[in-house]
């Protein structure tokens, strides 16, 4: 399993690329305007470089389907590892499938995003999408069952050799990224404060306090003299 980080926040970037942790990096407009990145080129060309050759996916933000194709074919252009993040759908209904298929014919990579359902994924593979990206958070949200639907997407991606890797984004807790793993999710997409959860355990600090304050009474036995 892969483990995409949903920021464009660089200090948590390079805090987890050095933890080994990171596979790719995944923002949208959304996320750069929280983390203080007004200006998409310089930003895409900024994060691209600090992660080189992991993924960046950068988002096309038209309604218009020709101008996703002109976007996307710019962000492409700024740094090899751009993949370009197109909505299965726009907001007024009309599908972006032909976008992604010509895109990826093109050659540029897509992460087809706002996800929502298994038939949205089934026609996103199949219109030739490297990533497809499922939004969790919001089917539980709905009333639906996320889980189910992750590990469904999984074994049918699978079992017909897509090469789409599916992206479990959405991530609400800590807990939703533990089940996501357990649903089978080839790529979670993870924003920085629940990874430092995942990371951290009251209990792991405690043993670990009570092993180094054994060890010190230890070494001050060591150190008494023998009568």
């Amino acid at each position: 399993m892969k483990i995409f980080l949903d920021s464009a926040n660089t200090k948590e970037i390079e805090k987890w690329l050095c933890y080994g942790i990171v596979d790719g990096v995944t923002t949208n407009p959304s996320i750069m305007l929280k983390d203080g990145i007004y200006n998409i080129e310089e930003g895409v060309k900024k994060l691209a470089k600090l992660i080189t050759p992991l993924p960046l996916s950068a988002e096309v933000t038209t309604n218009d389907l020709k101008e996703m194709m002109e976007q996307a074919k710019w962000l492409a252009s700024l740094a090899h590892n751009v993949v370009i993040k197109i909505p299965v759908e726009n907001e007024f209904g009309a599908p972006c499938l032909g976008v992604i298929s010509q895109l990826e014919k093109s050659g540029i990579k897509v992460n087809a995003t706002a996800i929502m359902s298994f038939g949205q994924l089934m026609f996103a593979a199949k219109a030739g999408a490297t990533y497809v990206s499922l939004f969790a958070g919001r089917i539980n949200d709905e009333g639906g069952n996320a889980a189910e639907v992750i590990a469904n997407s999984v074994a049918w991606l699978d079992d017909w050799d897509f090469k789409s890797e599916l992206i479990v984004g959405s991530i609400r807790s800590a807990g939703d990224v533990i089940s996501a793993a357990l649903a089978g999710a080839h790529i979670i997409t993870v924003p920085p404060q629940y990874l430092d959860k995942i990371a951290d355990h009251k209990y792991t600090r405690v043993t670990v306090k009570e092993f180094i304050a054994d060890a010190q009474s230890a070494l001050k036995m060591m150190d008494k003299p023998k009568s």
